[in-house]
């Protein structure tokens, strides 16, 4: 009946922490309920008290620092600047913007929002139609929870799998960038036709440009080879991010305000916060789940009937597409991954090779209906009808798949990185 409860919520659109609430109170209600409401509690605040997560909200306040500092604004200039000259230009910088921004933010929807907001009346003006600019901007963002650092790979290794954190930073690196070469094809081939001409820089101009541009692209160089390093902890090297997106953001650049910083910090905690109670909530479920050995069965049965590990591969990858069509990502991720990691394991799938699997696999949730927040995100911003973004979405999605299958098949795509250094 617990799981009924569950299910029955999550259908008729109940938020994921507050469906497993629900199950968790029935849970709590006909069992020894002293006994239960101390387990539920305690395994609750037990998932949300770790000091390796405090990552989270740091990384999500760096993200909301960079968009009020002017960072977002010189990222796209110097962008411009390398990749504006050739066909789909500005389309191009849209994509490999989003690959930057993903190295600062590791939020897809920070992405999409910081970005959007830029892009989309641009590309208009130069001749794109307006739902192409939505979904080139909104196929670009899942690039962000890819490319190190990514929120959702320090929640995947901290709080499900004990996999290395550095191990999967640099797993990303190679996924993230074949997806923004196999987008940049894409729209050169099928958008190149739709844009005017940009006027031409001067040389003055263009050195400016390279220069505050690079200033940006330090945070992550610092914060990854800081880790990579052994000097700092993820949760350290947040504290690092937050700490140069303030000193860029106030000194250099001059653009974050002092009085701007509660709105900024209050945001910051908003977004945690709906992070942690998934959290919470989903630790108490886990331990619902191996109580009642539901994790051994699921293994019992995929052991017995998928005996090579390429089938497993396809069916995890076909499941957590159809769960991202209906669940976010984070909470998606944690519900499944402690049962299906260790039939991973167990079949010889490398740890770091099918955590990316399994982000990379997530975050396309990100831009399918019904669920997709980024769609929702961009339309936001565009204002063009869920119906128009959803039609240009289909052919990005395509190609976001065909990399998805890519690396699921070509595992060297992802563990070449990790294993040069050490991982």
């Amino acid at each position: 009946m617990t799981y009924i409860i569950l299910l029955a919520g999550l259908v008729i659109g109940l938020p994921v922490a507050f469906s497993i609430l629900a199950a968790l109170l029935y849970f709590m209600a006909v069992g020894d309920f002293p006994y239960t409401l101390r387990i539920v509690a305690t395994q609750m605040y037990g998932g949300m008290n770790s000091f390796p997560l405090l990552a989270i909200p740091l990384f999500i306040l760096a993200g909301e620092l960079m968009n009020e500092s002017g960072i977002t604004s010189r990222i796209i200039d110097f962008t411009t600047l390398l990749v504006g000259r050739f066909r789909a230009g500005l389309a191009l910088v849209n994509i490999w913007a989003s690959v930057i921004f993903a190295g600062l933010s590791g939020s897809a929807v920070a992405d999409t929002s910081a970005i959007g907001r830029i892009f989309i009346p641009e590309m208009e003006k130069r001749g794109y139609p307006r739902d192409f600019s939505a979904a080139v901007t909104a196929a670009s963002s899942v690039i962000g929870p890819i490319i190190p650092p990514s929120i959702p790979v320090i929640i995947y290794a901290l709080t499900v799998t004990g996999v290395s954190v550095p191990g999967l930073f640099l797993g990303g690196i190679a996924p993230g960038l074949l997806l923004a070469v196999l987008l940049s094809v894409y729209v050169m081939i099928f958008a190149g036709h739709y844009e005017t001409p940009a006027p031409h820089s001067s040389k003055a101009s263009r050195i400016n440009t390279l220069a505050q541009g690079i200033i940006p692209l330090f945070m992550p160089v610092f914060v990854v080879g800081s880790i990579l390093m052994g000097v700092v902890t993820p949760t350290e090297a947040a504290c690092f991010a937050v700490a140069y997106a303030l000193v860029v953001g106030i000194f250099i650049f001059r653009e974050l305000k002092i009085k701007n910083l509660p709105e900024i910090f209050g945001r910051s905690m908003r977004d945690t916060a709906t992070i942690m109670v998934v959290i919470g909530a989903v630790s108490a479920a886990n331990w619902l789940m191996t109580y009642n050995r539901v994790p051994n069965m699921i293994t019992d049965f995929a052991l017995i009937f998928m005996t090579a590990k390429w089938m497993f591969l396809i069916s995890s990858m076909i499941l957590f597409l159809v769960v991202g069509l209906f669940l976010e990502g984070i909470a998606a991720m944690l519900v499944l991954v402690p049962i299906l990691h260790p039939i991973a394991v167990s079949m010889g799938v490398d740890p770091t090779h099918y955590g990316i699997l399994v982000v990379f696999n997530l975050m396309i949730g990100l831009i399918t209906p019904p669920m997709g927040l980024c769609l929702f995100v961009v339309d936001s911003v565009a204002e063009v009808g869920l119906g128009r973004l959803i039609r240009q979405i289909w052919p990005f999605f395509l190609v976001e798949l065909l990399a998805l299958i890519i690396i699921t098949f070509v595992p060297a795509t992802v563990t070449w990185i990790p294993r040069y250094f050490g991982f």
